[in-house]
């Protein structure tokens, strides 16, 4: 009788072991494990100098615009106010360029082709009056041509000066005034430069996200390039994790994964965004139906920006298949 039961028994209890292998078969083919990653955002400034002002600390959340530090700028604003200043002289030369002489100068001019139109006519009449005398013998030839050569003097001064009052009235030439046009533009771009140069001495937060940390103190000298504010935003944060050579085939971006995390309260759902093109330990030698089985592909997902912050970089987590 026992060994009937017995019998009986042993069937029935490696099929139940079976059916549960086979359940955590399953289970550990649609998990894997993988970490948190963060893409931090460096942020310095082209410009070297000494920093003066920090308005964040490490582990601070920031808004987007927020200021986050600020360097000596005593040079590069001395600099915008005389790029301003020389471009204000330039445009200024451009404007009386384009304006002709003032109004006082032309009066001059006027004042001046009025004086000569009076000696012409005066000159004018004493030839008339010259030009009888000398029909009638009472002058000399010489003084005749006296007459004659001071009425045509005051005649060619008038159109001198009367030329001179037109040309007064015209703005300048199209070649100078395209050359001052061209200062101007010189002047515009070094202040654009200037200020450019200026605007660099600040540093403003490009997105919402944590303050990871901060690189430098107040009174030290910054290099050029050199990062002050290492920012983390929220949709920096990602999943990576690796799945075996047979089963990256089946995964693509856009789909979905579960992330299972320590202390999260409930798993997260994230969107495949990237499945790696070659694999991540290569066997040497060749390959084989055995070192086929050591081939992974890393895979990387994305949280919703909301759920990004619960994860932290370097955090394990587990990430099962949808």
């Amino acid at each position: 009788m026992r060994n009937f039961i017995t019998r009986l028994w042993r069937p029935a209890l490696a099929l139940f072991l079976g059916v549960l292998l086979a359940g955590c078969t399953q289970r550990d083919e649609n998990a894997y494990q993988g970490y948190a990653e963060g893409e931090y955002v460096y942020l310095g400034s082209s410009q070297a100098g000494t920093l003066t002002q920090l308005q964040v600390s490490r582990g601070q959340t920031v808004k987007a615009g927020a200021s986050l530090f600020a360097l000596d700028s005593v040079d590069e604003t001395a600099a915008l106010r005389q790029a301003q200043q020389q471009l204000a002289a330039a445009r200024s030369q451009l404007a009386d360029i384009q304006t002709g002489k003032r109004v006082p100068e032309v009066n001059v001019n006027r004042a001046q082709l009025a004086e000569a139109a009076a000696n012409a006519r005066k000159a004018a009449l004493q030839l008339t009056r010259d030009e009888a005398q000398y029909s009638a013998g009472g002058i000399a030839k010489a003084q005749l041509d006296d007459s004659r050569a001071n009425a045509e003097a005051t005649s060619a001064q008038v159109r001198q000066l009367t030329n001179q009052v037109e040309v007064a009235r015209l703005p300048g030439r199209s070649q100078q005034i395209a050359a001052q046009q061209a200062q101007v533009a010189a002047a515009e771009a070094v202040v654009a430069q200037a200020q450019w140069k200026l605007d660099q001495k600040r540093a403003s937060a490009p997105a919402d996200g944590l303050v990871y940390d901060t690189l430098y103190r107040l009174g030290e000298w910054v290099p050029a390039g050199s990062p002050v504010v290492q920012l983390l935003p929220p949709q920096n944060i990602k999943v990576r994790f690796f799945v075996p050579e047979t089963r990256v085939g089946a995964l693509a971006p856009g789909r979905e994964v579960s992330i299972h995390c320590d202390g999260c309260a409930v798993d997260l759902t994230a969107k495949i965004t990237y499945v790696a093109n070659k694999a991540e330990y290569t066997p040497p030698v060749i390959y084989s139906n055995e070192s086929r089985a050591k081939l992974v592909f890393m895979i990387e997902a994305h949280t919703s920006v909301a759920d990004a912050t619960k994860l932290h970089p370097g955090q394990p987590v587990t990430v099962a298949l949808k």
